[in-house]
């Protein structure tokens, strides 16, 4: 399955966009991240790249914004999606990213961006364990400054290499069939970032400098185009209204919701911001409302039927969920996330039936994100309460390894080592974890050090 391999959410166990996903920070969304890979994976391949080699984040902020880092991996902002007027707007600003990718632009710059990328990874690990260990506030902030960090100052493209992106993502779109109009009005939109101070440019136009020379260019060439008249369906412009609609229900103050989405308005798009806005100020019943209205018209949308789902296991009723989840996985088999979402509520119920079913999607879910530390999480929970604590610690070691921490990965493998069945695939893996996992006796040192000075702290927030 082609998918988007995020590590970091902005919420916790159920991973859409709920939980802290106002405050930037990268979050997951099956719905959003399906109409990303729809609108990339045909430009990947033209281009010459794997769609399976090419990641696709989503940021949680409401500026515009789009940037490469580290290998083939494109961050989109929440805030380009919504600030889009038509799809095609968006698959030209993928276009020019691919471009960036395909001409290896950021591995030129050598060392900058590579500890830019590091810097970026590490602290938003550090970000979601916070979160997962119950501070989601500093965890969503730690997050936030690890992707300040990787780009303010580091990902600046020269002139030429943005021009290079900007013909290659032209090409991209002749050889997929699409106009160039999109990207052009995108940077039309925007020609004034081009007379403002550096420090006042959105980070966007700091990064990418924008030239009334490179606009002109374009379209000498986009006018050449025999799909330069092409449009996007309506279909493809319904799709890009409803995201937009989801977006901004979560993200933006429920009252700002309301006025962009008045109850006149009965669009899907429409009520399903406003069934976001309602759970958000807290009016549960009003939401399934609108709920129910979209499930009427549409009773087979699998993403409608997980929204429910969230609204009731994050509103405490857990039992109610497991249906909405579960239909919704009814619809979509192949979607890790939904998975997740179930087992979740499912490991809330807590019988031992339920558990047992949550190790099953999970383990599924984990085969297609092997690196997903929430759905790690999660088994380990399971595990725990089903009695099987080698198991759980199994799990424990997988999550902090796919979170980048080696000694703890390295420790809760050690510990599950000893009480699996010595042979057992389970055992192998814990072996590969601790052979690919040791530190040195100095890294141990560090890191029982770093334990320490963290213990005033817990014990001073605990009094408080």
């Amino acid at each position: 399955m082609r998918r988007v391999r995020t590590w970091f959410m902005a919420g916790l166990a159920v991973l859409s966009l709920g939980g802290n996903a106002a405050a930037q920070g990268l979050i997951r969304d099956t719905e959003i991240e399906a109409v990303m890979r729809d609108y990339a994976d045909p430009l990947v391949e033209v281009a010459g790249l794997s769609p399976e080699a090419v990641d696709i984040h989503l940021v949680g902020d409401m500026e515009f914004n789009a940037f490469v880092t580290g290998g083939q991996n494109i961050f989109m902002h929440t805030g380009a999606i919504i600030t889009a007027d038509q799809p095609n707007e968006l698959k030209g600003v993928i276009a020019h990213e691919i471009g960036h990718i395909d001409g290896a632009h950021l591995a030129r710059m050598g060392g900058a961006t590579r500890g830019a990328m590091a810097t970026m990874i590490g602290t938003m690990a550090i970000g979601l364990a916070a979160a997962l260990a119950g501070e989601g506030g500093a965890g969503a902030a730690i997050m936030a400054s690890g992707q300040q960090f990787a780009t303010l100052d580091m990902l600046r493209y020269t002139r030429a290499q943005e021009s290079a992106a900007d013909q290659a993502a032209l090409s991209y779109l002749e050889a997929t069939g699409q106009s160039a109009d999109g990207l052009i009005s995108t940077f039309e939109r925007f020609r004034y970032q081009e007379v403002m101070s550096n420090q006042r440019r959105m980070e966007y136009f700091r990064s990418h400098p924008l030239s009334t020379e490179r606009i002109e260019s374009m379209r000498r060439r986009a006018e050449d185009s025999p799909y330069t008249d092409v449009t996007d369906s309506p279909e493809e412009i319904a799709t890009l209204r409803r995201i937009q609609g989801k977006i901004i229900g979560f993200m933006a103050p429920p009252a700002q919701t309301f006025r962009r989405y008045p109850e006149s308005d009965q669009s899907i798009p429409a009520r399903y911001a406003r069934a976001v806005a309602y759970y958000k100020r807290g009016s549960l019943d009003r939401a399934r409302e609108e709920i129910a209205s979209l499930l009427e018209e549409e009773p087979e949308n699998p993403y409608f039927h997980e929204l429910e789902g969230q609204m009731l296991y994050e509103s405490g009723r857990i039992d109610d969920s497991v249906a909405p989840h579960r239909r919704s996985i009814e619809l979509m088999p192949e979607a890790p996330l939904l998975r997740i979402n179930l087992a979740a509520s499912l490991i809330g119920v807590g019988d031992d039936e339920a558990l047992e079913e949550a190790k099953t999607h999970l383990r599924f879910a984990l085969s297609e994100e092997p690196d997903n530390p929430v759905g790690w999480y999660q088994l380990s929970l399971a595990h725990q309460a089903l009695g099987e604590t080698a198991m759980a610690e199994l799990a424990t070691a997988e999550r902090a390894y796919a979170l980048g921490g080696e000694i703890e990965a390295y420790q809760f493998a050690m510990r599950a080592k000893e009480d699996l069945e010595r042979g057992s695939p389970a055992w192998i893996r814990a072996s590969e974890i601790i052979a690919v996992t040791q530190p040195t006796e100095d890294e141990i040192r560090e890191w029982n050090r770093r334990q320490r000075d963290r213990v005033p702290s817990r014990l001073a927030s605990n009094r408080h």
